[in-house]
């Protein structure tokens, strides 16, 4: 039996997981144990979780991979800095203190770390260093279904490539291509979220969710000032617009004169038309540039098995596109495809590419994204009594049956149930569920249980064998990372005067039968539910489908904005009493909460760093 651990952390969304003879055991985050959304700091919580759930201590794992090379990082970062120099040497100043005492000599400090998990742990030897985007391209190519395929990455930047093509064959996986920073899609992506507002790491799925409001009226001057797009999809930035390579900021003045007006403040400056059409227009080149790599690769190589990891891959939009080109036979996307997903693939990389071990199967390894911690009733019975919660128990057929027919009734429901999943999307395993017919539910989730912004579109989850009664969609999308628009014979549409409103103003506009999950452009966040995955939610939406003809239910993550997904029994009774969510299923067991004692409710919403 050889066990390998896989490590990602330092920068942000640190992880781990852990792989016994090749097989996926466990995967988590730490940001779901510390609580600190997406938290960067040494994973000590989720290793420990994953060392528990492989019934190893640290000492007998065999191998325990770093998803990046350090050294290669440093080498960047000073031959960025001299390129720059003078400027930056504030930036320059700032980082150096905490590379020299923790980064650069990360073996020494890896093992200082691990051996608090246990005293035994002796073996220097035993922690190998992978490459950021070969750690990428091993997270979307071996748990694949796939026996060869394309592997495109693409994220901010890692030791030094930003974009990198692989070609993937059984259990061989060869880098071919790369781009290098300064030159980034997701840097790029990221300088429209700052520039908008928005956290940069955290808010580009908010910039993603505001574009469908907006006209991509500037999307010319970003092709023709900012970056320079060829035909194959290669591109490179002009960086005189550009901050991130030195400094503290994502973009300078040169950027804000180019548009117009000045980086927004979210505290205290409103979105308005512009920040939509600015959403709109960095989305649309996004869009442009995938396609055009996408095409591109195809040609070259003819393979029309496509796989997709780095944090640009959860821009589910643009994945969208790519699917409905229908250039590729299958397009398979890793669900933590940023930097947490190092984790796991700096494991697989090791277990295939190092040891030479062959791949099984050619199947889904990812066991529906469900690889966190799961709680057995009797624990959660002890949990609720010490939270002096008001709780009944049932078996699965009456939970299923009586949480189907509360949500038929317009009640929203904080669902916990199974292992925890790995990655940023809540599946069914720790999600809040609503019923999508509702005109009122989006702006009611939004404001009400997650306390965000009230333009935020929510997913569905749906039946898969009935996706494309309800969307243009007929693929699996397990991981909620495809966008496919409602059906036709669902929409209903706009008045002319309806077309005519600006921008938040058409949120309120009932645009089709399931309007909850239905964004301004008729599109949808799609999960396909499968029963071999998740039996217990699958069995749910069926019964609700049943009350209602209806196999579509809202699903949005069990937190509130600015909160890491809840982890624990009682994560979920505090958010649970907290926001105004109607009902909590834990497992067996259920809480309304008009028979909760009142003086538990939480000021929940100023606990947690808004994002």
């Amino acid at each position: 039996m050889t066990s390998i651990l896989g490590i990602s952390a330092f920068y942000h969304d640190s992880a781990a997981a852990i792989i016994v003879d090749g097989n996926i055991i466990a995967a988590a985050q730490e940001e779901r144990f510390s609580r600190k959304k997406h938290d960067p700091r040494y994973p000590f919580n989720a290793i420990k979780y994953v060392l528990e759930e492989s019934n190893l201590s640290l000492n007998e794992v065999d191998h325990i991979v770093f998803f990046e090379k350090p050294f290669l990082k440093f080498e960047r970062l000073l031959e960025t800095y001299m390129a720059f120099a003078p400027r930056g040497f504030k930036s320059f100043s700032l980082s150096m203190p905490i590379w020299l005492r923790e980064k650069l000599f990360q073996k020494k400090f890896l093992f200082d770390k691990l051996k608090e998990h246990d005293k035994n742990f002796n073996d220097l030897s035993k922690i190998k260093f992978s490459e950021h985007h070969y750690s990428h391209a091993a997270s979307a190519f071996f748990p694949s279904p796939f026996e060869e395929a394309i592997i495109l990455t693409l994220d901010g930047v890692g030791e030094w490539a930003t974009t990198t093509v692989a070609i993937g064959k059984k259990n061989k996986l060869e880098i071919l291509k790369e781009i290098y920073f300064p030159h980034s899609l997701g840097l790029l992506y990221s300088a429209f979220t700052y520039y908008t507002g928005f956290k940069v790491n955290s808010g580009e799925y908010k910039l993603m969710g505001l574009a469908p409001y907006g006209k991509p009226i500037f999307k010319n001057i970003i092709l023709e000032k900012l970056i320079d797009l060829k035909e194959d999809g290669s591109f490179k930035l002009d960086m005189k617009y550009f901050n991130y390579a030195t400094g503290l900021t994502m973009t300078n003045n040169k950027f804000s004169e180019l548009f117009g007006q000045p980086v927004r403040d979210s505290k205290k400056d409103l979105l308005t038309e512009f920040h939509m059409d600015i959403a709109a227009s960095i989305q649309s080149v996004t869009e442009e540039i995938l396609l055009k790599i996408t095409k591109n690769l195809l040609s070259k190589y003819k393979i029309r098995n496509l796989c997709l990891a780095g944090g640009v891959a959860l821009n589910c939009v643009a994945n969208g596109k790519i699917l409905k080109e229908k250039k590729f036979d299958n397009i398979w996307i890793q669900p933590a495809a940023g930097d947490a997903g190092g984790s796991l693939g700096a494991a697989l990389a090791y277990w295939h590419h190092e040891l030479g071990k062959p791949r099984l199967e050619f199947r889904d390894q990812m066991k529906g994204a469900y690889l966190g911690p799961k709680f057995e009733n009797n624990f959660i019975e002890k949990e609720l009594k010490s939270l002096k919660a008001n709780y009944r128990q049932f078996n699965r057929d009456e939970i299923t049956t009586l949480t189907a027919k509360e949500l038929a009734n317009g009640r929203t429901v904080g669902w916990f149930q199974g292992r925890m999943e790995f990655g940023p999307r809540a599946l069914g395993g720790r999600s809040i569920l609503a019923d999508p017919r509702s005109e009122k539910m989006q702006k009611e989730l939004n404001l009400k249980i997650k306390f965000r912004e009230s333009f935020r579109p929510f997913a569905p989850s749906v039946l898969r064998e009935d996706v494309n009664d309800w969307f243009e969609l007929d693929n699996d999308s397990p991981y909620m990372l495809l966008v496919s628009e409602v059906k036709k014979d669902k929409q209903i549409k706009m008045k002319t005067e309806d077309e005519n409103l600006f921008g938040i103003d058409k949120l309120n506009i009932k645009r089709s039968s399931i309007p909850a999950v239905t964004h301004v452009d008729y599109s949808a966040r799609i999960q396909t539910v499968h029963k071999e995955t998740n039996p217990r939610y699958y069995d749910l939406i069926k019964e609700f489908k049943k009350i209602t003809n209806c196999s579509v239910l809202v699903n949005t993550s069990f937190n509130v904005r600015g909160e890491p997904i809840v982890c624990s029994v009682e994560d979920a009774f505090n958010c649970f009493m907290g926001t105004n969510l109607d009902i909590l299923v834990l497992e067996d067991f259920i809480l309304f909460k008009d028979q909760q004692d009142k003086s538990l409710a939480k000021n929940y919403k100023n606990n947690f760093e808004l994002d």
